[in-house]
């Protein structure tokens, strides 16, 4: 037998396009020799599809791309996730369903049972889970299909789950797996999923085909890296990242394995640029924007963000404004102005001195017995929001964000000013992270000037500033950060890690307080287990540590 996976980027509530895709996917593999061809899950209507699943109109669309997708099933078999309807009153209205798909019709479908409601998932708010543990055969085969997480309960160690719906079929013998998921992105991942595909290969001494989503749906990103294994648990081939690809696979060659694994080593910082590349290439294919826009300070995370903008979309879609004010250093602007030729793109420069004057003329009457404070350097940050911002409206530019997650994690930044922006770029990436980020895209020339890598960061927005005068240096910063944020750890456990306590309860207390500006903030790559946005999901008036 002859097995296709097709890793594809799907484009959610795209049903004309996806099925087109898959499609023209059916075709290649046909041209191949290929017996089966198998999609990912909730191919038909991309993933997260979201609140979009209570529209029934929805659900019809997607029925329909697996109509069309059983017509085209002819000489070939087509294994695809789709939602499907319970017919049962009693329990949610659909299913996460894997279809299979042969000689024109549907011959069989298994649902999904295990229903991750953590992070960025929320599917038992849309899914019944599946109950029914039946393999599939054809053309002689046994086909045990799963979906995505169903894999992730190994003989149910995960304690989220009270059941392993593998070890449910594995009394029916089947000859290899099936499983169709939609594995976001974290710079951890595919190791992750390495380890969990092999331990179910390592228990039911089978191979397994697992095929993932590519390409990015807003802050989600997919990293492909679909996976045949071979029932000796070693890699038979590991398929390429962030790309869509269609492989065709004997499967007594899967069975019989190969010498050596066949798998990508990429470090963190490769995985996380290109990353970052696709989520900005794919938020604007996919919304038909064309252009970006964005405000470039001399300042490291600008100047990171420039570069990624212009690799995912080019340098004659990337427009930078250089907004110096009087408290901005010559050397920024030049570095800044630098950068923008190596990369080839267009930069005005408006210098905001006079615009910040005339604000402070009209507020004289009212600040003039109180002193420069926080109130002068803001304004200075909205200014440059507001004309970033006309930017945008006028030539129809959508302003990309330039916070780190270390600046949106205690607030080091203005709402509707330096936090304005359609798209968070960096927002998942801690300013150590940043600084590595720039050495990695320096590795082979100079594209971004060495002095905004060295120089120490500031906001220029008052004399002589610089970050560290109000923030701890950002190595011991963003540790305190990561255990607080990825790790979920008390204050109490970090100050047992050897940090000062005071500085742990006023950095704790920094990242609480600023809930309300993180929920007004645009939507942030995700590239971590654990980012600001629609996978932490906190209060904004709680109390705990403040």
């Amino acid at each position: 037998m002859k097995i296709s996976i097709a890793q594809l980027n799907y484009h959610i509530g795209n049903f004309e396009g996806n099925l087109q895709k898959m499609l023209r996917a059916v075709e290649q593999a046909k041209k191949e020799g290929a017996d089966l061809i198998c999609f990912s899950e909730l191919a038909t209507c991309g993933y997260p599809p979201r609140d979009f699943l209570e529209f029934e109109d929805f659900i019809e669309l997607s029925e329909n791309c697996i109509n069309q997708l059983a017509k085209a099933a002819k000489n070939i078999a087509i294994v695809v996730g789709s939602p499907s309807h319970n017919p049962v009153v009693e329990g949610k209205d659909l299913y996460n369903s894997a279809f299979f798909l042969a000689d024109g019709k549907i011959q069989h479908v298994q649902n999904k049972t295990l229903l991750p409601t953590y992070d960025i998932f929320d599917e038992y708010r849309y899914f019944e889970p599946g109950n029914e543990f039946k393999v599939v055969e054809y053309k002689g085969k046994r086909i045990a299909l799963s979906v995505c997480e169903d894999i992730w309960n190994l003989g149910n160690e995960n304690p989220l789950y009270t059941i392993c719906p593998l070890d449910e079929m594995m009394p029916q013998k089947p000859d290899f797996i099936l499983n169709l998921s939609a594995s976001p992105f974290s710079f951890n991942q595919a190791e992750e999923r390495k380890k969990v595909v092999k331990a179910n290969v390592q228990r039911y001494k089978i191979p397994m085909f697992y095929v993932n989503h590519s390409g990015a749906q807003t802050e989600i990103i997919f990293d492909g890296g679909s996976l045949v294994m071979s029932p000796d648990a070693k890699i038979f081939e590991e398929l390429p990242y962030f790309e869509e690809c269609i492989k065709t696979y004997e499967l007594d060659e899967v069975i019989k394995g190969k010498p050596e694994e066949h798998q990508q080593i990429v470090g963190k910082m490769s995985l996380i640029h290109d990353a970052i590349v696709v989520g900005i290439k794919d938020y604007f294919d996919k919304l038909g924007f064309k252009k970006t826009i964005l405000g470039l300070s001399g300042g490291i995370d600008s100047a990171v963000v420039a570069v990624l903008a212009q690799r995912a979309l080019g340098k004659d879609n990337v427009r930078v404004i250089l907004m110096p004010s009087q408290f901005s250093s010559d050397h920024s602007v030049n570095d800044a102005r630098q950068l923008s030729e190596n990369l080839g793109i267009q930069y005005d420069i408006i210098p905001i001195e006079e615009i910040y004057s005339s604000y402070s003329d009209a507020l004289k009457p009212h600040f003039w017995a109180y002193p420069f404070n926080i109130a002068e350097e803001n304004l200075q940050a909205r200014i440059r929001g507001m004309l970033l911002m006309a930017f945008s409206n006028k030539f129809g530019h959508i302003l990309l964000n330039t916070s780190n997650k270390s600046e949106m994690a205690v607030g080091y930044g203005t709402l509707y000013g330096d936090m304005c922006g359609g798209l968070s770029v960096i927002g998942d990436v801690y300013k150590t992270e940043v600084f590595e980020l720039a050495k990695f895209i320096n590795k082979d020339e100079e594209v971004i000037p060495e002095n905004i890598i060295t120089k120490p960061p500031s906001a220029e927005l008052r004399p002589e500033q610089k970050d560290s005068d109000s923030l701890p240096e950002y190595d011991i910063l963003d540790e305190i950060l990561f255990q607080y944020i990825e790790k979920r750890q008390s204050p109490s456990d970090i100050i047992e890690k050897g940090f000062d306590e005071k500085l742990v309860r006023r950095v704790l207390r920094l990242v609480n307080i600023n809930e309300f500006k993180r929920y007004q903030t645009a939507p942030v790559i995700r590239v971590s287990n654990k980012s600001f946005g629609m996978g932490r999901r906190m209060p904004i008036v709680g109390k705990y540590l403040a």
